[in-house]
């Protein structure tokens, strides 16, 4: 596989056909070789426009998903995110290129140790990874941004406390096909506002439950 062709037909045919025309979001995706975060026995499908599986039942995102994601969270370079489920670390290492800092959980050590080793191989160092049951527990920081890499059920407002005054929180709504992906920004006073991105879907946020909202 032509690694350099793959990459530039990912971003021309997908990417920017599902209106991902921040030109700072695309060079993030293009400065990462997406087939370095996939297991092995998917690199030649690394750039295509598919969920590829990965360890304990969960899947990486299709690539144009991701590209929306970055782009409606219209990420600072002083901006502090919190991303909830590691998975690949594909996303972990496209919010760093462009955030100041990362914290990115998950339940298993084995998704973190392997997120760990891929993210220093790529020279990727502001990100920190914690093993954490996220749907049980969140860190105490507040962020600028936080990712929801599953589907929940619904909404805790909890989860909005977690964002700082401004802040945006990416979420997939839903329990069954199609979902709805949402951008969830905190106002200045304690509110939020809503706004309906896509229709998607994508599996909990803990598939190993039918429970895909956050549990406090």
């Amino acid at each position: 596989m032509n690694t350099d062709v793959a990459k530039t037909q990912m971003l021309l045919q997908q990417i920017r056909t599902w209106n991902v025309i921040d030109p700072d979001v695309l060079d993030a995706m293009e400065s990462l070789s997406r087939a370095d975060f996939v297991p092995a026995r998917y690199a030649e499908v690394a750039y295509a426009d598919a969920e590829i599986p990965l360890a304990h039942g969960r899947k990486m995102m299709a690539p144009k998903i991701e590209g929306r994601i970055l782009q409606a969270l219209a990420l600072r370079h002083t901006d502090d995110v919190l991303e909830i489920g590691t998975g690949s670390a594909y996303l972990t290492a496209c919010l760093a290129r462009l955030a100041g800092t990362v914290v990115s959980v998950d339940r298993h050590q084995d998704v973190l140790d392997a997120a760990r080793e891929r993210l220093e191989a790529v020279g990727v160092t502001n990100v920190s990874l914690s093993r954490m049951d996220a749907p049980g527990e969140l860190p105490a920081a507040q962020f600028d941004a936080i990712v929801v890499s599953g589907s929940m059920r619904r909404v805790d407002e909890r989860l909005l406390e977690k964002l700082k005054p401004g802040g945006r929180l990416f979420v997939v709504i839903g329990d069954s096909a199609p979902m709805e992906a949402m951008l969830l920004r905190r106002d200045r006073d304690g509110g939020w506002q809503e706004t309906s991105l896509f229709e998607t879907a994508l599996d909990p946020i803990d598939p190993n439950t039918n429970e895909s909202a956050f549990r406090f």
